[in-house]
């Protein structure tokens, strides 16, 4: 639940200055008796940063300080090549080089141009159109979770992702690596940051600090897991009509945007937007619901770039919206198109929203999960909070 756009903006400054990371100071001692001289105790990634250069060398690039400190540069863009040595070191340390992949910009006699080689040959990252490796570009949340996807053996949910489609056959069009992006958000790879500027977006530049997080959830992540994710790989969703799916491609499209609290657009609120600023693209999860399903009036309006008019919602929290529509209380009887409402807290008020999709999926933007993502409402948290859903099509339909 989000309160109304105009207060958004002074809670975000009130977050961001109780939540900003204190200056290095004095250096902190870490694992294996490295004390970093650049990341403090109290540092978002401080964990992950002692798990991945620390107690392991996989991110530990830099030599040590004259005074036996290490520099880890945690606001440094992370470069391809220098993922490429901490991925393999993590997951395939043992794994040879391939002589025949090359590449026209990383000599073969480059320390670090096997590490190269080897996330080529299991197919973790890729070359451009000519053959370059660009060892020296920066990587995105979009290379690492693919990486990192299939690193930890995820890649049948990913595949059955880019492969959605309706029950007879007809797919939808889904943006590059869109399994991979989904599956990393699903097992925590991005960090949800309270201070919104911070959050990352798919093809963001990452710094060290960030792919030391997606590093550390990856190397951390829970046995059951797979199992928890398998439904991805033979994701179906029922015949839709041309509305919905107008809908799900929408969403589709939407999927991989932060978490926002208060968020309800795609990009930076525009010029003269009615309802209160917006730092930075994306949802919470009311906003999400607005953006997919909400009907242009009373100055709101995101046509373009939805395509659809919509429906008519009331108010913008999950709670208010709760009470508009036909009241649909089994999870069994949810449709396509209805809005599922949670009680998280157990206080007998409703505190989340999705809008279900069919065939057990739902599209939902939560903190968990760092923003949007198809989700299966059938078991776990979502079974067990659901309170009811409303169904809001039906009495007007969108325009193509």
């Amino acid at each position: 639940m989000a309160p109304s756009r105009p207060h958004r903006t002074l809670l975000a400054v009130l977050v961001a200055l109780g939540c900003l990371a204190p200056s290095a100071g004095p250096a902190q001692a870490a694992t294996n008796g490295i004390r970093w001289s650049d990341v403090p105790r109290r540092h978002w990634a401080r964990a992950a940063v002692d798990l991945v250069a620390a107690t392991n060398d996989w991110m530990r690039d830099y030599p040590a300080n004259a005074d036996g400190t290490y520099p880890f540069h945690p606001n440094d863009p992370e470069s391809r090549i220098l993922f490429a040595r901490s991925v393999v070191r993590a997951f395939a340390p043992e794994e040879p080089a391939d002589p025949a992949v090359t590449f026209p910009d990383l000599p073969a006699e480059d320390p670090l141009a096997p590490f190269a080689n080897v996330v080529v040959k299991l197919g973790w990252m890729a070359t451009d159109a000519s053959g370059n490796f660009l060892p020296n570009d920066p990587v995105t949340p979009r290379m690492v979770h693919r990486s990192l996807v299939l690193a930890v053996g995820l890649g049948d949910p990913a595949a059955g992702l880019d492969a959605i489609h309706t029950r007879d056959g007809t797919p939808f069009q889904v943006p590059p690596d869109f399994g991979s992006l989904l599956v990393g958000m699903r097992i925590g790879l991005r960090y949800n940051h309270s201070e919104e500027p911070l959050d990352v977006t798919p093809d963001t530049p990452l710094p060290r600090t960030e792919v030391a997080w997606s590093l550390f959830r990856a190397a951390t992540m829970p046995t059951w897991m797979h199992d928890s994710l398998a439904g991805y790989a033979s994701i179906v969703l029922p015949n839709l009509g041309p509305a919905m799916r107008r809908v799900v491609q929408f969403g589709i499209e939407s999927v991989s945007s932060p978490y926002v609290w208060g968020g309800e657009w795609n990009a930076v609120a525009p010029s003269g937007y009615c309802c209160g600023y917006q730092p930075v693209g994306g949802f919470d999860c009311s906003g999400l619901t607005w953006w997919l399903m909400k009907r242009a009036e009373g100055g709101w309006s995101n046509q373009p770039p939805r395509t659809y008019a919509g429906w008519s919602l009331v108010q913008r929290s999950s709670a208010d919206m709760a009470s508009t529509g036909q009241i649909v209380r089994r999870l069994r009887d949810v449709r396509p198109g209805d809005l599922m409402f949670y009680d998280g807290s157990g206080d007998g008020i409703v505190d989340h929203v999705d809008v279900a999709i069919g065939g057990g999926w739902a599209l939902d933007s939560s903190g968990s999960a760092g923003g949007v993502t198809i989700t299966n409402v059938t078991s776990g948290w979502y079974r067990d909070n659901f309170v009811h859903a409303r169904r809001i099509i039906g009495a007007a339909t969108p325009t193509a």
